[in-house]
């Protein structure tokens, strides 16, 4: 396998990753597990934009490397939406408190309304991966 078809083979796991985070998210939510869904929700889009990022040659060890990405290369660029970047950002926080906090944070109807503008990141990702539609 040469250097681009390990690049696409990583990219696609991080694809299905994704997609499989917001099947995971649907079903933790419907089980009664909102902080576990919230933690599904915000891996479905971390995946998502790792997979953009690696494409574009950026490589991350931390999650706020990621963010930080997201932001430089893609907000300030006018590529990605504020609305949606804000969404990331809120998810990054509330991942955060569900999988440290003390006490359950994630509200449900919070997390069901989390879900949709997870897959509408995703599919944003996969557009600009050209492997999707927004």
């Amino acid at each position: 396998m040469n250097p681009q078809e390990a690049l696409e083979r990583v990219i696609a796991l991080w694809l299905d990753k994704a997609d499989r985070s917001l099947a995971a998210a649907r079903d933790e939510l419907a089980a009664g597990r909102s902080d576990f869904a919230v933690n599904r929700v915000y891996y479905a889009c971390f995946y998502a934009l790792s997979a953009l990022l690696l494409k574009e040659g950026r490589r991350f060890v931390k999650h706020a490397g990621v963010r930080g990405a997201m932001h430089q290369h893609l907000v300030k660029t006018g590529r990605l939406s504020a609305a949606l970047a804000d969404f990331y950002d809120a998810m990054f926080q509330a991942r955060h408190e569900a999988d440290y906090g003390e006490v359950e944070v994630a509200e449900v109807a919070d997390v069901a309304a989390a879900i949709p503008q997870a897959e509408r990141f995703v599919a944003e990702m996969k557009r600009f991966l050209g492997t999707g539609t927004a």
